[in-house]
């Protein structure tokens, strides 16, 4: 059964929830997933969950300014499971690296 962990970054201050979800996203087991709540866009994080085999999906509506979900890369159960959790959310940014001018 999948897991969702929770990091609630909304009070945080750079670089802490970067390194915070980072540690946590290794230690994700299979079906496993990460919820991540911030009042900014964490442009910084995605880079680092695709190099290190992590696929993602940011959301916004929720009660804060984003929810980012993680998990491992080719992980069905979890990225149903996050699927399925974010029905209620509008997807900002598919696990797609996201491109800057």
């Amino acid at each position: 059964m999948a897991r969702e962990y929770l990091l609630d970054a909304v009070d945080m201050e750079p670089p802490e929830p970067l390194v915070r979800a980072m540690e946590l996203a290794e230690k994700l087991g299979k079906g496993d997933y990460l919820r991540m709540r911030h009042r900014r866009e964490p442009c910084l994080l995605y880079d680092n969950l695709k190099q290190q085999g992590f696929s993602f999906i940011t959301c916004t509506g929720s009660d804060v300014a984003y929810d980012v979900f993680i998990w491992h890369e080719g992980d069905a159960g979890a990225q149903s499971s996050v699927l399925t959790r974010a029905d209620t959310l509008v997807i900002k940014l598919s696990s797609v690296k996201p491109s800057y001018p």
